[in-house]
């Protein structure tokens, strides 16, 4: 679809799903923001290790809810919507039956670390070198296959009603449009091997373990149209029948795009709940600790990383070290993040000794270990919980420096730009810690909005609206907020903790698993 000067107003919306909350905004074409709506919800942990969402209540309602807010708050005709973007945690795995009606709660993304049988059931069925070369890495607890898998070996009455087997994205795709979709990022990165990647196809021998081919979304790029609007769902959302709907794609995808991932050498750093970084590169970089996908831009590799706990950390040590911060914010008083900060920015780096491992709910990369646990080392009694709470901030800005030196020690690398969005980007105590243990700039967007302005950008780029033509063309609509630049005396003084840091988790590992072990006898 070729771009023509296009008359009448025109506005974009974008709603993202997010693992805590979900959240709005409709645009201009200038990317100007005319309105943002966000709502919450609630993450279910019914298990150790087992992470779920309700997708009818906590993902299509919340979808369904900012639609309305958004042209309530706007008073934008719906007409004059021309294209919705969506995104949403992932990837997740949810089985529908034919009416895209949820079977059950949807399985989380890697936080949720159930089939750890399926991923050992895998391994052996096909081998760790065949494993090594369509991952680049063992099984993990991001990759969708498993947990198809765990589906089908425990609730098989669930698996035998199956007809489509989603994430997050394609569930919201096909609520609006009816049409079973998945963008090429998540569907061949995250359903891997499922997929032919050279057809898009489903591959029948491999699926033939896990599913049927016919319960697999249809590959589409992430711009491009699932359908549109139907009446239903119009009536549901208040958008306009007929209105174009991207297909969309996870969050931290369309996040990077909001802030000019386009091309090798440009970093997202998320702090959201958890951390997800994406760095562009050139071609496919095999490091099994670590991730690596061909990207949503066409094109352009990326590898990844992601720390399971950061905002949900913080939010842990506010519901339980800081309950007066939490009473006094309803009183009327400050935001309790606010009063947690007292102090800890006259905490000197490594908070006096005390360092910790953010693994609360296990980890991700580069550990990537469902069983490993937090640990608070080096306390004297002279911490206080204000050096509690600076150690945590400093564990997350340790796993990040880990993840990128790993990333910068294949040479074919190059990081030359550091973007940093989410909710953890308005805790300066935090941005200037992070930077000091990088060691080097990090910028944040002046629109920091998040993963629905990247789905906003995206639905303007999928109906090709005039000077939308390719992703490079988005970036005119981004522009650099604060730059966070280090403290070359703090950065020296972190690198000795980050030694430390490093060799933490390989020394307790073991009983860190004797004691995951013993917590669920």
């Amino acid at each position: 679809m070729k771009g023509v000067t296009q008359v009448g107003k025109a506005y974009f919306m974008g709603i993202d799903t997010g693992t805590n909350s979900s959240k709005g905004v409709l645009i201009d074409a200038q990317g100007t923001v005319l309105g943002l709506h966000t709502t919450s919800h609630a993450m279910e942990n019914p298990r150790p290790n087992y992470y779920e969402h309700d997708a009818d209540r906590d993902w299509w309602g919340d979808f369904c809810t900012i639609s309305r807010a958004l042209i309530e708050k706007t008073g934008v005709d719906p007409k004059d919507i021309r294209a919705v973007g969506l995104s949403a945690l992932g990837a997740d795995c949810l089985p529908v039956d034919e009416n895209c009606r949820p079977l059950r709660k949807a399985i989380l993304y890697g936080i949720d670390a159930r089939a750890v049988k399926e991923m050992e059931q895998l391994t052996e069925l096909y081998g760790e070198e065949q494993i090594r070369a369509w991952y680049g890495r063992p099984l993990c607890s991001s990759d969708v296959m498993p947990k198809i898998l765990w589906i089908k070996n425990n609730e098989p009455e669930i698996y035998a009603k199956t007809h489509k087997f989603l994430t997050g994205s394609s569930f919201l795709a096909a609520k609006l449009t009816g049409n079973y979709v998945v963008d090429r990022f998540l569907g061949l990165a995250s359903f891997n091997p499922l997929y032919d990647p050279k057809t898009w196809k489903p591959v029948p021998e491999l699926c033939a373990p896990v599913c049927r081919p016919d319960q697999l979304a249809e590959i589409r790029e992430a711009a491009d149209l699932a359908g549109t609007v139907t009446a239903e769902a119009a009536r549901e959302t208040g958008l306009a029948e007929g209105t174009p709907v991207i297909t969309g794609t996870d969050d931290s995808g369309a996040e990077a795009i909001s802030c000019g991932v386009v091309e090798p050498g440009k970093m997202m750093l998320q702090l959201g709940s958890s951390v997800y970084m994406i760095l562009g590169t050139e071609t496919l970089v095999d490091d099994e600790r670590l991730w690596r996908e061909e990207f949503i831009v066409p094109g352009l590799c990326d590898i990844s990383a992601g720390t399971n706990a950061a905002g949900s950390l913080t939010k842990w040590f506010r519901d339980v070290l800081f309950p007066d911060a939490v009473s006094l914010e309803k009183e009327g008083g400050p935001d309790a993040y606010e009063t947690m900060l007292k102090g800890v920015g006259e905490i000197p780096p490594g908070s006096d000794g005390l360092i910790t491992l953010p693994y609360f709910a296990g980890e991700r990369t580069p550990v990537n270990d469902p069983d490993a646990r937090g640990v608070l080392f080096g306390l004297t009694l002279g911490h206080t919980r204000a050096h509690l709470y600076r150690s945590a901030l400093e564990s997350v800005g340790f796993s990040i420096m880990q993840q990128i030196r790993l990333m910068e020690s294949h040479p074919e690398v190059k990081l030359d730009r550091i973007i940093a969005v989410g909710g953890g980007t308005l805790n300066p105590v935090w941005m200037q810690i992070i930077t000091d243990i990088l060691g080097r700039s990090v910028a944040t967007p002046e629109q920091t909005v998040g993963a629905c302005y990247g789905d906003a950008m995206m639905a303007a780029l999928g109906i090709r609206w005039e000077g939308f033509e390719s992703y490079a063309d988005l970036t005119k609509l981004i522009r650099t907020g604060k730059v966070y630049e280090p403290d070359p005396a703090a950065h020296e003084k972190y690198k000795a903790y980050q030694r430390i840091y490093d060799e933490l988790y390989p020394a307790t590992a073991e009983l860190a698993h004797a004691a995951s072990r013993l917590a669920v006898e």
